[in-house]
């Protein structure tokens, strides 16, 4: 056996205080600086010095008092180990701090500290001067491993300066390992299952305590959960590929000391592995019956949506393997897309799970992050298997017009994937690594607009239009469900509150513009709690009316004339109403709860000049009414259009002015000036009120037109007409998409005829019946015709005498 050199360390050395164990000599340890004097060490000695000497470090085991001052050198064990510092890895986040690679090469003793700061250095006697053999490395380094458990027997070692000593103190650990392997070796026989080897390792475990030691209770416990999971993974119904991915993830796990920052990773990993539902999943309730009666429950009206879920169903009940569709709800805010989601989740008796998708631009989010990197996680969509619990659920992916797109990728390209009935029965996560069938998963989509979906994303789902809701499908949803949530989450009943349906329909008119309830439910919130004020501020005072007054109370609690009914509803505590009559909410207590109405109809004001017609647009909020106004001046031709209007609009102005200059002639319209070049001498200015808010699209195209028309001819357009539809030069009028939406809008209004283009008469059908009874429509096929609509009489303008006696 050759001998190697004896070990010589320099008779100065900077000292390393460490609390995360005691370093051996021929041992191995990684340990983190974190301290300011051991920051000024590496600073200093590591990252500057060239020379071999400078990587020596004395490292002394310290244990921190959380009493002393941390300007103070605390007291310093005397005895320690010589190290060479052979890696050093820096990272400012979340603050500064190294972590370094150190290897154990002899012991000293600290004879004098020679300097505190910035970093202590101490002048030493080396002690090992006996010549190391090389196989001694091995066994220091299984000691150091157990030093990281006993740590006090391992400072006793270390502080061991002969070697009989040391023998005395080792020995017995050589013993019980040794009786540890040979019950090791005695359990593994060649047809044992695993889970008796399991139990034959752990009495191993326990043989390694040192006596007079402490058991270390964390440590059996991460073993215990260590067996767990191993037998979790055993009798999981993971496929094949993910049992095999597992099982090596143990076997690492096993290995792998708890310290490093890989331990946590791999566990959680496998944790996750084990509580996916691979093959769990919940029984559908297929009755067609019960299931039309809770959506009729749920919702109102939205048949076309209920019709598509019910057809789901009766398939589903022929067919046991069909995959889930690919669903995407398309309608304007509050019109409860998100609640029906939920309700078909309610239908089937599936677990439901809502991923909000709005700003999301990491696709990661998706597909998860690969678990090479820090604090890596799964995506969202294996997240909520997760949480569900099955592999079934109804997934409601909310917004998903509103991703975004950033460095960190695009993440409706990776929604590609998972919403493409063709490859999500094996989408694989980066997180998992592991293919996961989504094919059963019930997706729908929810948006406000088809616009901003990428063309690949829109075209792997079912589009299903939810459009807003008529003035009486809102009565008869804030009265079915709006106004009983808000008397429950107020704490009131229908015994101390009334509100009738023409106060319902004077909230939706005067208080309200919108497709869908939510503005509506909030109103009814506020009328709950003024009146839950007056109920909580206890017992009505006592009544001071006389005998005679009964009947007159009697009245006033039945309905107050608006003759009679107080300025508030504050003075309702005046009359001295028992606390169980209810407080009947009408126009008059609306007024004093909401203020003033926000909407007044204006239609009719709007109109009372030549140059203003009403269009009708489509927002993602729905449909709304529009007007348009156009004025004339003396000036050189030019035309002027305002109100944040977008290219498209833009060109369809210039299209009206060019089409009615060229047909002036046979409408008889002329210039302030007589001519019929109508801008000759003459400035136009068109203008689009809501002029906050941007406006584009070709079908304002007619009602430009009209507006121009009503212009120069002096006269006016009917006040109860609002139009839709597209032109061209020649005077045709072209389909326009949202009709419905506009007409609910022109409805909402007030309005009383609609002038839509021709081949946009087939989504009519899809208007409510009582709508299409309310309103008149006029199909147009060119200008001509919608000019005779949009006018009393017609727009035949008979010529002047004037004109007419100068061409003869």
């Amino acid at each position: 056996m050759s001998s190697v050199s004896p070990i010589q360390i320099p008779s100065r050395l900077p000292l390393l205080l460490t609390h995360e164990g005691v370093l051996l000599p021929g041992s191995t340890m990684r340990t983190s600086v974190d301290s300011a004097r051991n920051l000024q060490l590496v600073r200093s000695r590591l990252l500057k010095g060239t020379s071999l000497q400078s990587t020596i470090l004395g490292v002394i085991p310290n244990t921190p008092d959380p009493a002393s001052d941390a300007q103070d050198l605390p007291p310093l064990h005397r005895i320690g180990t010589a190290a060479l510092a052979v890696q050093v890895v820096g990272s400012n986040w979340p603050k500064p701090h190294y972590t370094l690679l150190i290897t154990g090469l002899c012991r000293f003793q600290i004879v004098q500290v020679l300097k505190e700061k910035p970093y202590p250095i101490a002048e030493v006697e080396q002690l090992d001067r006996l010549e190391e053999f090389p196989n001694t490395c091995k066994m220091r380094e299984e000691l150091g491993e157990l030093s990281e458990q006993f740590y006090k027997y391992a400072v006793q070692i270390l502080d061991a300066v002969s070697l009989e000593e040391r023998f005395k103190m080792t020995i017995p650990l050589l013993v019980r390992q040794i009786e540890g392997l040979k019950l090791l070796q005695k359990t593994r026989k060649p047809k044992q299952d695993d889970d008796k080897r399991v139990i034959a390792i752990r009495p191993i475990r326990r043989i390694t305590h040192i006596p007079g030691t402490l058991e270390d209770e964390d440590d059996d416990e991460d073993n215990d959960d260590i067996v767990m999971l191993e037998k979790k993974i055993r009798t999981s119904s993971m496929p094949e590929q993910a049992h095999k991915v597992c099982v090596k993830e143990i076997k690492r796990l096993k290995k792998m000391p708890q310290s490093m920052p890989e331990y946590a990773l791999t566990r959680n990993y496998l944790e996750l592995m084990v509580e996916l539902p691979w093959n769990k999943s919940t029984t559908d309730r297929l009755d067609i019956r019960a299931a039309r009666i809770l959506l009729d429950n749920d919702h109102y009206a939205m048949e076309k949506l209920k019709k598509r879920v019910l057809e789901y169903l009766a398939v589903r009940q022929l067919k046991n393997n069909l995959k889930g569709p690919i669903l995407c709800f398309v309608g304007p805010p509050g019109v409860g897309k998100t609640s029906v989601g939920r309700s078909v989740a309610k239908t089937l008796g599936r677990e439901f799970h809502r991923i909000a998708l709005g700003g999301v631009c990491d696709q990661s989010d998706i597909r998860g992050h690969r678990r090479t990197y820090v604090g890596s996680m799964p995506g969202r969509i294996i997240n909520g298997l997760k949480t569900v619990g099955v592999n079934n659920p109804v997934f409601l992916l909310d917004e998903v017009d509103k991703l975004g797109k950033s460095l960190q990728g695009d993440p409706a390209a990776a929604l590609l994937e998972v919403l493409d009935p063709e490859q999500n029965h094996n989408f694989t996560d980066h997180y998992l690594n592991v293919a996961f069938d989504l094919s059963q998963v019930l997706f729908i989509a929810t948006a406000n607009t088809t616009a901003t979906i990428p063309a690949a994303l829109l075209d792997r789902m079912e589009i299903i239009q939810v459009p807003g809701y008529t003035q009486e499908e809102k009565i008869e949803i804030a009265h079915r469900h709006l106004i009983p949530k808000q008397l429950e989450q107020h704490g009131l009943t229908p015994q101390q509150i009334q509100i009738p349906q023409v106060t319902t329909l004077d909230i939706i008119t005067r208080y309200t513009r919108e497709a869908g309830v939510r503005s509506l439910d909030r109103k009814l919130g506020a009328i709950c709690r003024a009146v839950a004020v007056k109920v909580a501020e206890g017992q009505p005072k006592e009544a001071k009316l006389e005998r005679s007054d009964v009947a007159e109370r009697e009245v006033c609690r039945e309905h107050i004339l608006e003759d009679e009914k107080p300025e508030s509803i504050s003075d309702t505590a005046e009359l001295a109403l028992p606390p169980e009559m209810p407080i009947l909410i009408d126009f008059h207590a609306l007024k004093d709860i909401l203020g003033p109405p926000m909407y007044e109809m204006e239609v009719s004001q709007r109109l009372s000049q030549p140059g203003v017609a009403i269009g009708l647009a489509w927002t993602p909020l729905g449909g709304e009414i529009m007007f348009v106004e156009a004025s004339r001046m003396d000036g050189e031709g030019q035309l002027t259009l305002t109100g944040q209007l977008g290219d498209v609009m833009k060109e369809s102005a210039h299209l009206a002015i060019s089409w009615l200059r060229s047909n002036a002639k046979k409408y008889q319209l002329t210039n302030a000036f007589g001519s019929f070049d109508l801008l000759d001498n003459t400035d136009i200015h068109l203008h689009f009120p809501a002029g906050a808010v941007t406006k584009d699209g070709p079908s304002a195209g007619v009602t430009i037109v009209t507006c121009l028309a009503s212009l120069f001819s002096g006269r006016l357009v009917r006040s109860d007409v609002a139009m839709t539809g597209e032109i061209t030069l020649r005077g045709l009028v072209l389909p326009v998409g949202g009709i419905k939406d506009k007409v609910l809008a022109a409805h909402r209004a007030g309005l009383k005829q609609v002038i839509i283009p021709r081949r946009n008469e087939k989504d009519l059908e899809g208007v409510p019946g009582n709508v299409r009874q309310d309103l008149s429509f006029v199909t147009a096929s060119c200008l001509d015709e919608v000019l005779n609509a949009a006018f009393d009489g017609g727009f035949t303008v008979k010529p002047r005498p004037g004109l007419l006696n100068s061409k003869l």
